[in-house]
């Protein structure tokens, strides 16, 4: 059964990653079209951020030789960039593994969205199976940065974002801020609640609700059944 997944790989050199550094307002989203030879196209979607800010880090970005506006709807707007690089010319400085970077494009798998971040892209899309996503979610993890967010069978149904309610995701955040999870630890439940003004057993079954509903949404999911 093939999988849906969502994950960042954070590696400053992936194209028009200096745009969104540049105006971090704005959320980029593009497509390569790579029937261009080694220098695909970039279809870039801007929603947000003003357009004379957007178009001067386009003009000013050193992996952009030149770019068009192709449509504007509202804050939306539509440009098509030619790279000034290849691929290879703009990773081999920061991948080791260019050959590696190639052999991605055999892997049985379908990207769907790209969301340009300062430090990397967002990527979600489909594989084929877990040796397909592990083929190129190791590339990454070798190479630059590699964070799953999401990670599921085809056809599961998705809870919206992580499924954890605000009160969980506050005692996550402040336990993780605390140190709770540090080795050694460097607070305690009690201090914890008393920041939280609750009771330390509501900290503990908040924590432990927010561990399980993380668990059910990325490594329960990922995994066949246990035999009976």
């Amino acid at each position: 059964m093939g999988l849906v997944a969502e994950f960042d790989i954070r590696c400053e050199a992936l194209p028009l990653v200096e745009v969104a550094r540049a105006v971090p307002e704005a959320t980029i989203l593009i497509k390569l079209q790579f029937n261009h030879g080694d220098r695909p196209l970039f279809l870039a979607t801007v929603t947000g951020g003003s357009r004379p800010a957007i178009e001067e880090a386009l003009t000013d970005a050193v992996d952009v030789q030149a770019w068009t506006l192709i449509g504007e709807a509202g804050s939306t707007r539509r440009y098509q960039a030619v790279p000034a690089l290849s691929l290879a010319e703009q990773l081999g400085d920061h991948l080791e593994d260019l050959a590696g970077l190639e052999a991605l494009a055999a892997v049985e798998a379908a990207i769907e969205r790209i969301e340009v971040n300062p430090d990397g892209w967002r990527q979600s899309g489909w594989f084929a199976d877990r040796a397909a996503f592990d083929e190129f979610s190791s590339f990454w993890r070798r190479n630059a940065g590699f964070r799953l967010h999401r990670l599921t069978r085809d056809g599961a149904s998705e809870s919206p974002g992580d499924g954890l309610s605000d009160p969980q995701r506050e005692a996550l955040r402040t336990a993780y801020e605390s140190g709770y999870f540090d080795i050694p630890r460097r607070t305690s439940l009690a201090e914890i609640a008393a920041e939280l003004d609750i009771s330390a057993s509501s900290v503990s079954e908040r924590l432990r609700r927010a561990h399980r509903q993380l668990i059910e949404e990325t490594v329960a999911t990922t995994w066949p059944p246990l035999p009976d």
